[in-house]
């Protein structure tokens, strides 16, 4: 099997061409690549089709890899966001001169060589181009099998841009699937500056234990909903609903319910009917199952010890009747990834004290955890949703592509 590092050093040698363009020229990339994405929908969406025609539409990955008319036009608006975005570079963090007449400059500066491996989401690949361009960043992106067709015309694209524009094509630079192939690029420290892992759990832990170069986590996304004894009801619903059903199969999505014992009764029936349309799957504790059984839910399990602290990635979700705030926090404690939790309380100290004491990326108060996104936030798109709490934490975007450097200009100072 041939060898990535010639790839991997060519992407390294280009990197300095892009770090030379202007604010200026690296948002004119950008505007052109949102204009080439647009003008080429019907065969970005040939392409894709034949990636989902070796997918069964039952697999929860299906939906991720779909690109829509309407998904390909938010990528490109994406894309244009990201031009927007003021540059993170050359800002200077802190500028001070010595007693002994050193002037020191600390500025933000590239990583350099972004890695990113991910599964079926051929939408990473724009995502990460376009950030890793505005930050003056290559990148070599290591996608899945499942989206092959998808990801090798999308690069395509984003090559023809470059061409154009005269930048080197290998500062972008898609690399083979070969599992047997990303040990070179996890131990590539002479040529790869930071790893980015997104995907499944399975994938994030193959690459925390076999790489050498620095990582930072995109963590599976178990998700929680606290319905609180003094939640608006009807409110709860629409949120819950909403978290749960609107995009399943995305990190953001809900997977555990937890709902006050006072509130049970009145509010788990709420549930049925909307869930009942989608075809939800409710793996139910005993309190939980009790209540819902009196409604004649037809998709109703018990639910067993490895349920909770599932990422579902699909229309199914764990309920769990609880005795109060104090068991709701003990139980996220428990099962959290520590990507994003919610409660829906009109309580404001309650919903002040679930806010400051869950430790996860996103906390929400009376909104659906769907909203921890990158675009929504505003920061225009996103390499993934951080987990961890070194660099970055949250979404996982433009201004997080950059390190700091130091600069010290000197008149003939030496030290003895």
């Amino acid at each position: 099997m041939l060898s990535i590092v010639p790839q991997l050093a060519a992407t390294h040698a280009a990197a300095p061409a892009l770090r030379r363009l202007t604010d200026a020229q690296k948002a004119a990339l950008l505007h052109r690549l949102a204009e080439v994405l647009l003008a080429h929908t019907a065969a970005i969406q040939a392409e894709n089709q034949k990636d989902l025609e070796r997918m069964p539409q039952s697999d929860p990955k299906w939906d991720r890899l779909l690109l829509t008319e309407n998904r390909i036009e938010n990528l490109a608006q994406s894309v244009r966001d990201v031009a927007q975005l003021a540059d993170p570079t050359n800002q200077i963090l802190l500028e001070r001169t010595l007693p002994n007449g050193l002037h020191l400059k600390k500025i933000a500066v590239p990583m350099g060589v972004v890695g990113v491996i991910y599964e079926s989401r051929p939408n990473v690949t724009i995502d990460v181009t376009a950030l890793c361009l505005r930050s003056g960043n290559a990148v070599v992106l290591r996608g899945g099998s499942d989206a092959w067709h998808t990801n090798q015309y999308l690069v395509g694209l984003v090559h023809q841009v470059l061409q154009e524009q005269g930048v080197p094509v290998e500062i972008i630079t898609l690399l083979p699937t070969d599992r047997e192939l990303m040990k070179e690029l996890l131990t590539a420290t002479r040529y790869v500056d930071i790893i980015i892992p997104r995907g499944s759990e399975q994938l994030i832990q193959f690459v925390r234990q076999h790489s050498l170069v620095p990582t930072i986590e995109t963590g599976a996304g178990v998700v929680h909903t606290y319905v609180h004894e003094e939640a608006d009801l009807e409110k709860a619903r629409d949120i819950v609903v909403n978290a749960r059903v609107s995009r399943p199969s995305v990190c953001n999505s809900l997977d555990g319910l937890l709902v006050d014992q006072g509130i049970a009764s009145a509010f788990l029936p709420m549930l049925c009917q909307d869930f009942e349309k989608w075809n939800v799957e409710i793996y139910a504790d005993p309190a939980a199952y009790y209540v819902l059984e009196k409604t004649g839910y037809p998709q109703l399990y018990h639910a067993q010890d490895e349920d909770f602290g599932k990422e579902w990635l699909d229309y199914k979700i764990t309920i769990k009747v609880v005795t109060g705030l104090d068991e709701a926090l003990e139980h996220i404690r428990t099962y959290s990834s520590r990507h994003s939790e919610a409660i829906v309380s009109e309580n404001p100290d309650v919903c002040r004290r679930f806010l400051e004491e869950v430790d996860a990326a996103a906390v929400y108060a009376n909104a659906s955890t769907r909203f921890t996104d990158g675009g929504e936030f505003g920061l225009g798109a996103e390499i993934g949703i951080s987990t961890q709490k070194l660099h970055a934490r949250g979404p996982f975007a433009l201004e997080k592509l950059v390190t700091e450097k130091w600069m010290i200009e000197g008149t003939g100072q030496v030290r003895w």
